[in-house]
């Protein structure tokens, strides 16, 4: 349990970002965490790197609406300050906080308030013993590197364990959750490290984790990018709901255009997109919207959804459910939408 929020045995996947504010700065982490968790994530990590973060932890924490994991490197103190301070979840690899002693008041601490451990480990950050071991950061090194951490955790009487074993690429992220998912029942979170900016962290993301999730493999998922947390949020939602694994969301049947286009479609479908997730944030529930650009699809598309536009010479036919009710110029095309998304919604109310 991380909070209130159940990890693995069967418990549907959550979503997972990580805060970029300054970890000293209450106002700006609790406005990230608000702005987080109205995207849809379910837990969301804040670095703890000093003594001076643990008491600005311990603020946001009292306000926060989602679970808080924090994020502990090498100094064992911060994990029990953050502890103290009512995390959810600790992040940390027991092999770089300094020996048994420390490992054991970690444990021990953990485990007296209920709180889980997820042992994360990287490429990037891997023992060099292993490295040396292996060669290079293989899917073989991490999870020897997981199990060792595990095999520290557990001889001190500690079993409330997660662990993530990442890589910066799909195929070495796939080896070692294969692996892993064969050598314990941990929950396992998974994720791409380093996955890069939004669209190849997107593509990277999209694909380990979606042929993961397929398998039966996963229990929380963070998307990586090199972008805002709501963005990651955003892909990783997305990721579950093609798996049908989240309900659908604000999602917007639209074509990718080509030379018969004579309206700006893209435009149109994110206005409509942006709409759909505002109305369903505020709990309206979803209603199925194509924009298409031209009569070669748009209303075979018109009579799959709820509302749909499609366009023609500089302006929009709009239908509600297969049937035309009317034409608006291209400018007004995303309100003539949502007028009609809010009709149904209230009609169905």
């Amino acid at each position: 349990m991380v909070g209130p929020l159940p990890l693995g045995g069967g418990a549907p996947v959550s979503v997972q970002t990580m805060a970029t504010a300054d970890p000293h700065d209450a106002v700006a982490l609790a406005d990230e965490i608000r702005r987080c968790a109205e995207a849809g994530a379910d837990i969301v990590r804040l670095a703890v790197p000093d003594a001076a973060s643990a008491e600005t932890f311990a603020a946001v924490r009292r306000s926060s609406p989602v679970p808080l994991v924090a994020d502990i490197h090498f100094d064992h103190r911060l994990a029990l300050a953050a502890l103290a301070a009512g995390c959810d979840a600790l992040r940390v690899n027991p092999g770089n906080i300094g020996g048994r002693a420390n490992v054991q008041a970690v444990a021990r601490a953990a485990k007296e308030r209920g709180v889980p451990i997820r042992i994360g480990v990287n490429g990037g950050s891997l023992e060099r013993d292993l490295l040396a071991k292996w060669g290079d950061a293989t899917a073989d090194a991490l999870v020897e590197s997981a199990m060792r951490h595990v095999a520290m955790l557990e001889g001190e009487g500690f079993r409330d364990i997660a662990i993530s074993v990442k890589a910066s690429d799909v195929r070495r992220t796939l080896a070692a959750y294969r692996m892993l998912a064969e050598r314990t029942d941990c929950p396992l979170h998974l994720g791409v490290t380093e996955a890069g900016t939004l669209l190849p962290g997107t593509v990277r993301s999209s694909v380990a984790l979606g042929i993961l999730l397929s398998e039966g493999i996963g229990d929380t998922v963070r998307v990586s990018l090199t972008d805002t947390p709501e963005r990651e949020v955003q892909v990783a939602l997305e990721i579950l709901r093609s798996l049908g694994l989240r309900p659908p969301g604000a999602s917007v049947t639209s074509c990718p255009t080509c030379g018969r286009t004579q309206v700006d479609v893209a435009r149109v479908a994110s206005e409509v997109e942006e709409a759909l997730s505002s109305r369903m944030r505020a709990g309206v529930p979803p209603v199925r919207v194509a924009v298409m650009g031209c009569v070669v699809n748009g209303p075979g598309e018109a009579r799959g959804a709820d509302v749909a536009l499609c366009g023609g010479k500089g302006d929009f036919i709009v239908y509600v459910r297969g049937e035309v009710v009317g034409r608006v110029p291209a400018a007004e095309a995303a309100a003539a939408a949502m007028e009609q998304v809010d009709r149904l919604s209230a009609s169905s109310a």
